[in-house]
């Protein structure tokens, strides 16, 4: 009954969705439990790129795909997902859970509304209607998958729903709105009959592939300081990016959980606002990102980089009980010296080894380093590093990653060393 939980440790963006890729070579099944179309999760094989929103990692091995309840749906972005794979020539093995609930065209227009409205409190999310869509479940007046199928159901929740949502967008936010019912009806009626073949109850379907003994990846989108409960309050995202987000977003139970693994850059990003104490503003900054093509795959906005931090790596760890790690991007440091891993923050003379609860608090950090020895650029040799194993890594990256270990208690478990799914290196 092995579960695996898939995890961020940072602001999102750490290649999950190439560890998810990976680790599916043994797996029966990936669901993916949090998030929506404001994720992104790239996979390449063979120099050619996949890049996902909703649809889980696992679908490019074939493996049986699951969208969990936890997920808020856009069918426009589904089926343009679905559309690619196709073209592709990959016939998705997709179950979408019928407690789903979905995004409409309104929820990306109110985004909008919401972030200009916020100032400076703006979480600058990619404005694709997930915040005002998990806003709506939580108030109890959200569309799930289920209504879709049925025009009674989608037709009354409408009724109450576009009356809000117009005096919410002219009156509270003074925008503009053109909410015409029948449109809105007949457009995800038609999208209901497209979606019904995959629609199933996945957790009865994911408890029963555990029980049989099935190997189960559960794919988390973004990342834990993203997470709306224990992330970087306000400046997150809108549902449980944790690991425990994988049992209430599909329905199964913790003890069905055999492994946590987190996935870490081998430096820091993060894309939108809110505190990053080790940003770096500076040619080395700028140097991490064009190599390793820091731009997010949703937005494509430049993504801030900064060196690595072990103290949000550490409150991962123990936020969600993770048992090894995957360090992504090794290769991406290559040529820079020193490189230095953040150990702990000051707030002038006091140590901080904990991220504040407030992030006015945490804004004051200050990063306190530890310098390493570089490693030289080795360009394409990282590809004949991957074959090779562990032990050809450069002696000062090896240091790097026993260091790694030492700071967060946990075992490292893979290395990435570029974007191909050959690309990675497995440790016993």
């Amino acid at each position: 009954m092995p579960g695996i939980v898939i995890v961020g440790t940072q602001w999102g963006d750490e290649g999950k969705g190439k560890v998810t890729d990976f680790l599916a070579e043994k797996a029966d099944c990936v669901v993916r439990y949090n998030g929506g179309s404001n994720t992104g999760h790239t996979v390449v094989v063979g120099g050619k790129k996949f890049e996902f929103h909703l649809i889980p990692s696992g679908v490019v091995r074939g493996r049986k795909s699951y969208i969990g309840n936890g997920l808020v749906l856009d069918p426009e972005v589904l089926f343009k997902e679905i559309e690619n794979l196709e073209r592709a020539g990959i016939d998705p093995d997709l179950h979408i859970s019928d407690r789903a609930h979905i995004t409409f065209d309104f929820h990306r227009a109110i985004d909008e509304l919401e972030e200009e409205f916020k100032g400076e409190l703006r979480a600058g999310t990619t404005k694709r209607g997930v915040g005002p869509t998990y806003s709506d479940k939580a108030a109890r007046f959200g569309i799930r998958v289920i209504d879709l199928l049925d025009k009674e159901s989608l037709e009354g929740k409408l009724d109450i729903l576009l009356r809000l949502k117009q005096g919410v967008m002219t009156q509270v936010y003074h925008g503009k709105a053109n909410l015409n019912k029948k449109e809105i009806l007949e457009k995800y009626l038609a999208f209901g009959r497209r979606i019904s073949r995959y629609v199933c109850d996945v957790s009865i379907e994911v408890n029963k592939a555990l029980d049989e003994g099935k190997t189960v990846i559960f794919e988390g989108a973004q990342g834990t300081l993203l997470d709306i409960d224990h992330g970087v309050y306000p400046f997150g995202t809108s549902s449980n990016a944790t690991a425990g987000g994988a049992c209430t977003g599909v329905g199964v139970s913790p003890t069905k959980i055999d492994k946590v693994i987190g996935v870490t850059k081998a430096y820091l990003s993060r894309v939108g606002t809110g505190p990053v104490p080790t940003e770096l503003k500076d040619e080395i900054g700028e140097r991490i990102r064009d190599k390793g093509g820091e731009y997010g795959t949703t937005t494509g906005r430049p993504r801030r980089c900064g060196w690595f931090d072990a103290v949000p790596v550490k409150y991962s760890i123990r936020v969600n009980g993770i048992t090894s790690l995957a360090v992504t991007k090794l290769d991406v440091l290559s040529g820079i010296d020193p490189i230095k891993i953040c150990l702990r923050y000051r707030i002038g003379q006091e140590t901080v080894n904990e991220i504040p609860a407030s992030p006015e608090l945490y804004a004051k950090c200050k990063p306190v380093y530890e310098e390493r020895e570089g490693w030289p650029d080795l360009n394409d040799d990282w590809h004949n590093i991957a074959e090779k194993g562990y032990d050809a890594l450069p002696t000062q990256a090896k240091g790097y990653l026993s260091r790694i270990e030492e700071l967060t208690g946990v075992p490292i478990e893979l290395i990435s060393t570029g974007p191909e799914r050959q690309d990675t290196l497995v440790i016993e």
